[in-house]
């Protein structure tokens, strides 16, 4: 449920499946969605449990550079790699872990793709029967252009870049089964190349795109906005609901043009869109256990995201928030030796009501640029100190921003000097893992935290069931903390990901014409 900032009362959601025989048919047909007399165009979604053998995987591929937290990338929003001090879009991707999937027809007799539908990007792309290098390709359905009466030549070269991974391949043109109703002559790519580890263990063959054509690889026309221009569509809006019950089969429903009210509880809380590319939108402060971290409360930017599994936000948050559920992270030795050189130093300046954002180059770590703090390593690597140097006063200018951040919030709680040092020494041990996972006790979910996101006035929590995610069954299930760190500095960012996590305790409504989103408590 939702509830206003100043209401302090927790429901707990009780969820009921919607299982119709509209459903139960589409179980048993090829193409899992159907159409609805209301002029709804609903599409099953399937879904999956976590796979301990896909998380070897995404340490592997961690490992080759690959993890969440690397996954910032300066891409400006026509596809182009632009400044990398100025990066436009954040390509972050956790596909490796993604739970829901349905399925579209490509081409003259259709041709079946298991897709991802991914609000986090803008293009439709496929695995290439021109795709002979890449082993992904060899486990995944591919398209046959001499197979489709409807196909049209383009050959544009495409490549994209996730967080996860990279595809690249060529643009071509055809015909796009959507349910029951067809889009015409659709532009998308035909993946040549899928290196990634990710793309080969994955249960999905491809990606359709629902965000904004400002974000679109060659400035492709997404399938969406084809979908709205040929009048396929009854209203511009489509809408989420993600089943969150492990026990049953339907994975939940993604509805084409308007909004099943079977699908969620009360009204929705609609915010607009402050920035077409992602579905972006402002967020206010974060809360844990009902006490405001005070991180957001000047503001920060989100983005609801179907495509991404976590739910990821700034790195000192999600420190707070994996120490206060009691997730093991890995130790930052960057953060603990801030802490041990200048924590009384930093607390003092609190104490005297110096500018937060000043007090770490006050302290000498970094230096003020009027937002936030910069890295005082930078230029020395350019003069005589090289490169890890560099790197490791970068590190240490966030880690300090981060205590700071962390004692204000003790302080602001009235808590003793000494407990404050002692709470920041262990919130950097709780510092995110370099592949962005944290493990929690699966026996200590009932004394978790709710934990909750201020959005449109009103806040919206979680509950520990809700984002913990369970892996595996009996005494070897795992349970991994839904929380990721990503570190996206101004003006973009501080950023926030709402991926399934989210939604699935949110249905989620995407309103096109009026340029919102919306949230109601899942049914």
């Amino acid at each position: 449920m939702t509830r206003k900032a100043s209401t302090l009362v927790v429901m707990r959601t009780d969820f009921k499946a919607v299982v119709s025989f509209l459903v139960i048919s589409w179980l048993l047909s090829s193409l899992v969605s159907s159409a609805s007399v209301d002029g709804l165009l609903r599409m099953g979604l399937k879904k999956f449990k976590p796979d301990p053998n896909n998380r070897v995987a995404s340490r592997l591929e961690s490992q080759g550079g690959g993890s969440l937290r690397s996954s910032i990338r300066p891409y400006h929003l026509n596809g182009r790699r632009g400044d990398a001090q100025q990066p436009d879009i954040v390509a972050l991707k956790n596909y490796l872990d993604a739970q829901y999937y349905g399925e579209i027809g490509i081409g003259t007799p259709p041709q079946k793709f298991t897709v991802i539908f991914d609000t986090g990007s803008a293009n439709l792309w496929v695995p290439s029967s021109k795709c002979y290098l890449s082993v992904a390709c060899f486990f995944h359905s591919k398209y046959q252009s001499i197979r489709s009466s409807t196909y049209k030549r383009n050959g544009k070269p495409a490549s994209i870049q996730y967080g996860t991974g990279a595809i690249s391949g060529f643009f071509s043109n055809d015909n796009v089964q959507v349910g029951d109703l067809v889009v015409k002559d659709q532009e998308f790519i035909e993946a040549t190349r899928e290196p990634s580890l990710t793309f080969m263990v994955a249960k999905f063959d491809g990606i359709v795109g629902l965000g904004f054509q400002e974000i679109s690889v060659g400035d492709a026309v997404p399938l969406w906005y084809n979908m709205m221009k040929q009048g396929l569509v009854k209203e511009p809006v489509f809408s989420f609901w993600l089943n969150s019950n492990p026990e049953e089969e339907e994975g939940g429903e993604l509805v084409f043009g308007g909004v099943d009210p079977k699908h969620f509880k009360g009204k929705h809380i609609y915010v607009p869109v402050t920035k077409k590319g992602y579905w972006q939108f402002a967020m206010g402060d974060v809360l844990i256990g009902d006490k405001p971290t005070g991180y957001c409360a000047g503001g920060c930017a989100a983005i609801a995201d179907s495509g991404t599994s976590l739910l990821a936000g700034p790195s000192t948050v999600i420190a707070m928030i994996n120490h206060a559920i009691g997730a093991s992270g890995v130790a930052s030795q960057e953060c603990k030796a801030v802490v041990a050189q200048y924590g009384q130093k930093i607390m003092d300046l609190l104490l005297a009501e110096a500018s937060p954002k000043k007090i770490c180059s006050q302290v000498g770590l970094c230096t003020f640029d009027g937002n936030r703090g910069v890295s005082m390593g930078i230029e020395s690597v350019v003069e005589s100190e090289g490169r890890s140097s560099g790197v490791m006063r970068d590190a240490m200018c966030s880690a300090c921003e981060m205590a700071v951040v962390w004692m204000q919030s003790q302080l602001q709680q009235n808590q003793t000097q000494e407990h404050v040092l002692d709470y920041v020494n262990e919130l950097c041990d709780r510092v995110p893992s370099p592949n962005g996972e944290s493990a929690v006790d699966c026996e200590k979910l009932s004394s978790m935290p709710i934990v909750s996101f201020t959005i449109g006035d009103n806040v919206f929590d979680l509950s520990p069931n809700e984002y913990i995610l369970k892996v595996g069954e009996g005494p070897q299930a795992q349970c991994i903390s839904g929380f990721t760190g990503l570190d996206v500095p101004p003006p973009h960012g501080p950023l926030w990901i709402l991926g399934d996590v989210f939604m699935r305790r949110y249905h989620t409504v995407f309103d096109f014409g009026n340029l919102r989103v919306g949230f109601a408590e899942a049914a």
